[in-house]
C-alpha cells in the first residue's frame, strides 16, 4: 500500500530528527488518518537503515494492539509476538506493570524502537506527576529505548497532567508536536470523510417532585438543574428509540449504495447495550452484535464484524481509539462519557475513507450542551463550511417516566467504573489510575436529592438544520454566531 503524503512526510520528519541525535518524536494525526500504517512503515525503514534491532509497541486496547502487530508483520514479513525469532512484540498499556524483567533487559542489550499509540493516556514528566502507565515509561523506557515515537489524535488530558514523553510551550502551556496532521488537512487531502453531526432534543419535559412540577424546554435546561443525570437520559427508552430511528434510517439509505456499510452504537454499560439490542430488534426489526470485555474474544468479534456485511455493532468501551473498521459510516453515541477526547475518538471511527461510492459519515447524539460544543468545534476544523451540525427534534409525541434516587446514582457511577475497567480489561479497584481516568472524573453526575423525581417527555417538534459556515480554526465569526442564535431561537420556541 502506498503511503499517503502526510504519512510520507511524517516518516521523513521522524528519521531526520532521530539522525540529529534526538530520540523522542511526537506525532499528532486526526483519528482515522492512518497512524498505525505510518508507524509500521517507519519501523521498517529504520530497520533497513540499521538504526534499530527490535520494535516494541504499546496501545490502549487489545484490538489496537493486535492491529499494530498485524501491520508490523505485513511490513517485516516475520512474527511480532515476543517468541523466539520475533523482531518484537505488541502490548496493551495495562500490561506495562506486568512485563517480565527479561523483556525490559532487551532495552539494555539491543537498539529498541518503541511505538506508543494514543500516548495521552500516559501521564508524567517525572515520577512525581506520573500516573500508573506513565511511571514505567519514565523509569524503564525513556532513557533506555534507542528511539520512540508517540502518537495521538487528541493531545490533551482533562486532569492537566503532562503527557508522557512530551514537551510543552512555556508561554501557552500547549504540547509541542513534531508533526501535526489535523482533520482539516485530512478532509482536504481526501483521507477522512466529512462528518455530519445530528443532535436530538425535546422542548417539553416535565419533572414531578414530591410536591412540585417543573417544566423544561430542552435537555440542556433540564441537565443544568442537576435533577436528572445525563446517565439516565441516555438510558431513557424513548430517547434511545428516537436516536436509533434516525441512525437506522440513515444507515439503510447509505446501504442502498454501499451494501456493506456498517453502524456503531456506543452504549453506557453492558445492561444498556442489551436494552439497545432489544429495542433495535423489537421496534425496528434490526439485528445487532454486542461486543464487550465480557466476551471471551472481543478482538475476534470486532475483526469478524470488520470483514462481514452485518449492519450494526453495539460496543461498551471496546470500539473507540484506533479501532479500524472502515466500513462504519453511522454512529449513535449513547455513552454517558462526556469528554471531548472521548467524543472525538468515537467520531473518528466513522471517518476512515474507503473505495465505496458513498462516503457519508453521520453521528447522532442527544443535544447535551457539552456534546454540542464539541460538535461545533469539530465543524470548525472542516474547510469551507462543509461539515454540518444539525439540531433535529423528535416529531412524535412522547411520554416517559424516570424514577431517580440517590442510590440510583451510585449504581450509575458503578456502571461507568465497570465500563472503563472493561475497556482496558482491568480490575475495578485500579481503574482510576488507568485508561479512562480523565473520562470518569468528568463524567460523574451531580449528586441527586434523595426524593424521587418522575420525568415525562411530551414535546412535539419541528426540524431545523444549521450549516456551519465561515468558521475559522479557533474563532467563530459574527455571521455564524448570528445563524446559530437564530436557529436556537427557532428550535426552542
Amino acid at each position: 500500500m502506498k503511503l499517503r503524503n502526510w504519512q510520507s512526510e511524517c516518516v521523513s520528519s521522524a528519521i531526520e530528527k532521530y539522525k540529529s541525535f534526538k530520540k523522542h518524536f511526537l506525532g499528532l494525526a486526526t483519528p482515522g488518518a492512518g497512524k498505525t500504517y505510518m508507524a509500521s512503515v517507519l519501523a521498517k525503514k529504520m530497520h533497513e537503515q540499521d538504526l534499530i534491532d527490535l520494535v516494541i509497541c504499546f496501545s490502549p486496547s487489545s484490538v489496537v494492539s493486535s492491529d499494530f502487530s498485524d501491520a508490523l508483520v505485513e511490513q517485516f514479513g516475520t512474527h511480532f509476538d515476543g517468541t523466539i525469532g520475533a523482531l518484537g512484540d505488541s502490548f496493551t498499556y495495562q500490561k506495562l506493570n506486568s512485563i517480565p524483567e527479561q523483556t525490559w533487559r532487551l532495552l539494555d542489550r539491543y537498539r529498541v524502537f518503541v511505538i506508543f499509540d494514543e500516548i495521552h493516556h500516559c501521564a508524567g514528566s517525572s515520577e512525581h506527576d506520573a500516573n500508573a502507565w506513565g511511571t514505567p515509561i519514565i523509569n524503564k523506557i525513556k532513557d533506555k529505548a534507542e528511539y520512540t515515537i508517540a502518537l495521538t489524535g487528541t493531545p490533551w488530558r482533562s486532569d492537566s497532567l503532562p503527557i508522557a514523553l512530551s514537551e510543552y510551550c512555556e508561554q501557552s502551556g500547549k504540547v509541542l508536536c513534531d508533526y501535526i496532521y489535523g482533520l482539516k488537512e485530512a478532509v482536504r487531502d481526501n483521507v477522512c470523510r466529512i462528518p455530519q453531526i445530528i443532535a436530538v432534543d425535546n422542548d417539553k419535559i416535565i419533572v414531578n417532585g414530591d410536591q412540585e412540577q417543573q417544566n423544561f424546554q430542552s435537555f440542556s435546561e433540564l441537565l443544568s438543574q442537576n435533577i436528572i443525570p445525563y446517565t439516565q437520559l441516555v438510558k431513557n427508552e424513548l430517547v434511545v428509540e428516537q436516536l436509533l430511528l434516525r441512525a437506522i434510517n440513515k444507515l439503510n439509505e447509505i446501504r442502498v449504495i454501499n451494501h456493506n456499510a456498517g453502524g456503531l452504537v456506543v452504549a453506557s454499560s453492558i445492561e444498556h447495550a442489551c436494552s439497545i439490542k432489544n429495542i433495535m430488534k423489537c421496534l425496528f426489526n434490526t439485528d445487532a452484535i454486542i461486543v464487550t470485555s465480557n466476551e471471551k474474544k472481543p478482538s475476534a468479534i470486532i475483526k469478524q464484524f470488520r470483514k462481514s456485511k452485518d449492519k450494526w455493532l453495539i460496543s461498551v468501551g471496546m470500539v473507540s481509539e484506533g479501532t479500524n473498521i472502515p466500513r462504519l459510516q453511522v454512529c449513535c453515541n449513547l455513552s454517558n462519557v462526556k469528554t471531548e477526547m472521548y467524543f472525538r475518538q468515537i467520531l473518528g471511527r466513522i471517518l476512515r475513507k474507503t473505495q465505496s461510492k458513498n462516503q457519508d459519515a453521520f453521528m447522532f447524539i442527544p443535544a447535551e450542551p457539552n456534546l454540542l460544543d464539541y460538535a461545533f468545534r469539530v465543524a470548525q476544523d472542516i474547510p469551507d463550511g462543509l461539515s454540518k451540525v444539525i439540531l433535529t427534534t423528535m416529531n412524535e409525541e412522547l411520554n416517559a417516566d424516570i424514577s431517580e434516587t440517590e442510590n440510583d446514582e451510585d449504581s450509575e457511577l458503578a456502571d461507568l467504573s465497570v465500563e472503563a475497567a472493561e475497556c482496558v480489561n482491568l480490575d475495578v479497584s485500579v481503574q482510576y489510575n488507568q485508561k479512562l481516568e480523565e473520562d470518569i472524573l468528568t463524567a460523574r453526575e451531580a449528586t441527586l436529592e434523595k426524593k424521587v423525581h418522575d420525568m415525562e417527555i411530551e414535546g412535539i417538534f419541528s426540524h431545523e438544520q444549521l450549516e456551519v459556515a465561515d468558521l475559522g480554526m479557533y474563532q467563530i465569526s459574527d455571521t455564524s454566531m448570528q445563524k446559530l442564535s437564530e436557529l436556537n431561537n427557532a428550535s426552542f420556541h
